[in-house]
């Protein structure tokens, strides 16, 4: 435990005793503390941990003097913003978590269509308020996602056909690094540790805010989930997601889960599609998905706003999960994608709750991100494949490991899928560059105690 490294409960106890004292804008939580229960729960109940002490920081000052004090005792710490990390990453077994949740507020400002998120914002917090003013900016594809994890990590989501990643709409950020310091950075200020943060992730400090560009999205769009059964129409879903990667303008995206629905006896195919445009537009682009006969269909025209929101009930916060990141190349074979749902049938034969496992295989246009040159940020995944996410969901603690070996199985399952691929097309120089995205690799780091150690001469 991190307890014995930091010096035991007494270490922990002092720690607390002067936070209490020092901070202005933050409250300070323990075990023994009537919120702290609360505060410990993550998206995934696999990775939460009794932390020593949680901080609830308001203020950028109050995150220095946090980081700066856990230095002098000795006691590492973990920053949670969104707490949406499948990895450990926010969670510390017995030390200090920096917990941003606190800090949401948003600011628009319509003269330069940007905006201003606090780093314990949500995506629900930015898509509102940038549609009060008829604006969105490129966030995560489920809202209640943190807007710093993503944003650090590169950021993809439904208007990415369009804008580009996260990344590539970031203008700026406030962080406080490892030394306590406050700083801006920018393209104009402190130009190397802003290409750093971007792609990077939580490496380089805290980060207090961020600075978004936002575009106009007045008008309504269109969306929402067609689901059939995979052992029926499994080969045409994928024949057509393949054909539209390469030929939508941008202005459309889609996602196709592999699950096994309630309602269904069999993993079904569910398509969640987008169209930033009306009905007739999107349903000219989804012809051949539409004419296929869905057994469910909740497309409808929507507000912008509700697009990040679809998938929110396949995710939700609690019980056990994990998700675990690889790539695919258009186009995408119909027979992998069937190896990997045998693969799911055997999970579900074997481990408890696992029947709401999922796999969802990303299907964006991918041309604004790659407009960006591959060094002008830290990440390191730009090209014209697509993502995957391996999501194992399950009930009981000791099945921790079964789970996420089987997710480790499937990544190598596609990575070597993406080899042979590689191989059909010649290897060119640029598919060797094809990484995996950081974001969904919730298996970056072990379900064990996880935590930053800082040693005391870079805290002050």
């Amino acid at each position: 435990m991190i307890l014995e490294l930091a010096g035991g409960k007494e270490t922990i106890a002092r720690l607390a005793q002067e936070l209490r004292t020092s901070l202005h804008d933050s409250q300070v939580l323990t075990p023994d503390s009537e919120c702290y229960a609360d505060s410990i729960k993550r998206w995934s109940d696999a990775v939460e941990m009794r932390a020593g002490v949680v901080v609830y920081v308001g203020s950028a000052k109050d995150i220095s003097t946090t980081i700066k004090l856990s230095g002098n005792y000795a006691v590492p710490f973990v920053v949670s913003g969104g707490r949406h990390s499948s990895s450990g990453a926010s969670s510390s077994d017995g030390g200090l978590v920096i917990d941003l949740r606190k800090m949401r507020r948003v600011a628009v400002d319509t003269s330069t269509n940007t905006v201003k998120a606090q780093g314990g914002c949500i995506w629900e917090d930015v898509d509102n308020a940038a549609a009060d003013h008829g604006l969105a900016t490129v966030g995560g594809t489920v809202n209640h996602t943190g807007v710093g994890g993503l944003t650090l990590g590169g950021g993809y989501g439904w208007l990415s056909g369009r804008h580009g990643l996260t990344i590539d709409n970031l203008l700026a950020v406030q962080m406080v690094l490892a030394d306590g310091s406050v700083r801006d950075a920018s393209a104009e200020i402190n130009s190397e540790l802003f290409w750093a943060v971007r792609g990077a992730g939580h490496c380089f400090g805290v980060v207090t805010e961020f600075t978004l560009q936002t575009h106009e999205q007045k008008n309504p769009i269109w969306a929402g989930q067609l689901i059939f059964p995979a052992s029926e129409k499994l080969d045409e879903v994928v024949a057509f997601a393949n054909d539209f990667v390469l030929s939508n303008n941008g202005s459309s995206g889609m996602i196709m889960g592999i699950t096994a629905p309630p309602f269904m006896k069999e993993p079904a195919a569910i398509t969640t599609l987008f169209h930033n445009g009306n009905k007739s537009e999107a349903e000219l682009v989804f012809k051949r998905l539409l004419d296929l006969g869905p057994l469910k269909n909740t497309t409808q025209e929507r507000p912008y706003r509700e697009m990040n929101s679809v998938m929110n009930h396949a995710v939700p916060y609690g019980g056990r999960k994990l998700s675990k990141g690889a790539s695919f190349m258009p186009r995408l074979s119909p027979d992998f994608v069937r190896s990997l749902i045998a693969r799911l049938k055997e999970l579900h034969s074997k481990v408890a709750g696992s029947s709401r496992s999922i796999l969802l295989f990303e299907f964006f246009c991918p041309q604004e991100w790659c407009r960006v040159a591959e060094d002008a940020t830290a990440f390191a995944s730009r090209g014209p494949h697509q993502n995957l996410m391996i999501g194992p969901f399950w009930t009981e603690a000791d099945d921790d490991k079964v789970c996420r070996e089987w997710a480790r199985t499937l990544a190598k399952m596609a990575n070597r899928e993406l080899e042979r691929v590689k191989d059909e097309a010649g290897r060119p120089e640029w598919m060797d560059k094809i990484g995996e995205y950081g974001n969904y690799d919730g298996d970056l780091a072990p379900m064990i105690p996880f935590a930053l150690p800082l040693a005391n001469s870079s805290a002050g």
